[in-house]
């Protein structure tokens, strides 16, 4: 296997107009961390030498919110596209911001849209490698999902190759057939994908230009398009409105929640536990029903919380117990017993061994030792 350098370009120019938001859609929150955040972190089993993401709508916010809390070990750069005319022209634009060096002319370019948050480290890495064993010119992940509507077919050959692919508005009833689908997540060779995109053209129903016509045009001048199915078709699901954003919350959670209680942490209601993508549990914490940790909260060994707690940037001791308490970047000390009924305000601090009566309220700067 041929093993080239790596880049990646993630696409989040788009408007977003069905979420409805004065908020870019790729800066909407999921488990406490902005969507666009968590298609970041789904490199982080490859090694990409760079990263483009195309901006648009919202870039301000969108270029601050990465250069703050994007992941620290991925070089990233941002380009605009300042009229949207498609995924294949958004890009053709991302490429001008990868540098003329020699060493990446011949790099592979994984390409993934900026709404897909579910989609899992090890496909994309499953992605690539297919790629370069297969030293094909594109390799696209494909799914196979309950209902393909809306979604692009994608048309094989009598030798099963990949041919192409066909958006479902511009697709023929026969092709609607066709339960395989493309995800718009896609792994390219660059020096083959510069050329295709320049013979793409907006002769479509919807007038732009469709990164999915690469297909077509690699295999058309003879080069080998090759597809990897996605074992979970949710992973590659946009999300496009707040009801998908709900569903998407959903998966996540669900997929946090089993790999905590995968590494010692006992939560005796999982559907009714809610806990943040940034938030840290030592082993042999309990969480009750209705237990809910959001931001950077931290929570030491053999703690017990719940029922009905919610906990915000807060730091919970080892062998704590927290019953049915709210508070905001807080500290509770070790072995401490806080509730029921407590509210805990921001910059208070519960020493270790307290014990707090019920409808206890500490104020910010509190040292309580009861």
């Amino acid at each position: 296997m041929k093993v080239r350098p790596l880049c990646a370009v993630v696409m989040a120019a788009g408007h977003g107009t069905r979420m409805r938001s004065a908020l870019p859609k790729p800066l909407h929150p999921l488990c406490g961390r902005p969507m666009l955040l968590h298609v970041l972190d789904a490199l982080s089993e490859l090694y990409v030498e760079r990263a483009v993401v195309v901006v648009g709508h919202g870039a301000e916010p969108i270029t601050k919110t990465l250069q703050e809390y994007g992941p620290p070990d991925l070089l990233l750069d941002f380009v605009e596209q300042r009229i949207t005319r498609g995924t294949a022209d958004a890009l053709a634009v991302a490429l001008t911001a990868l540098p003329d060096d020699p060493d990446l002319d011949d790099a592979d370019i994984v390409v993934l849209p900026g709404d897909t948050p579910l989609v899992r480290p090890a496909t994309l890495s499953d992605l690539v490698v297919e790629h370069r064993q297969s030293d094909a010119a594109a390799t696209l992940l494909t799914a196979l999902p309950d209902d393909a509507t809306g979604l692009g077919r994608v048309v094989r050959g009598k030798d099963g190759r990949v041919i192409r692919v066909v958006e479902d508005a511009d697709a023929t009833e026969a092709e609607r057939d066709i339960d395989e689908v493309a995800t718009s997540i896609y792994c390219f060779r660059r020096g083959l994908l510069a050329p295709a995109l320049r013979r793409i053209s907006p002769d479509n129903t919807k007038g732009e230009y469709y990164l999915s016509d690469v297909v077509s045009v690699l295999h058309g001048t003879g080069h080998k398009v090759v597809a990897v199915a996605a074992d979970d078709p949710s992973e590659a699901v946009g999300v496009n409105d707040r009801a998908q954003l709900s569903a998407a919350e959903a998966v996540l959670r669900r997929r946090i929640n089993e790999r905590w209680m995968r590494a010692g942490v006992t939560m005796v209601d999982p559907g009714s536990t809610y806990v943040d993508a940034g938030v840290h549990l030592g082993a042999d914490v309990t969480l009750l029903p209705g237990t809910v940790l959001q931001g950077r909260t931290v929570v030491g060994r053999g703690a017990r919380l719940g029922p009905n707690t919610r906990l915000v940037d807060c730091v919970v001791g080892e062998g704590a117990a927290v019953e049915q308490t709210v508070g905001h970047d807080a500290e509770i000390g070790a072995g401490s017993v806080v509730g029921p009924f407590a509210s805990i305000a921001a910059g208070a601090h519960i020493l270790p061994g307290a014990t707090t009566g019920a409808f206890y309220t500490a104020r910010g700067g509190d040292d309580d030792g009861l």
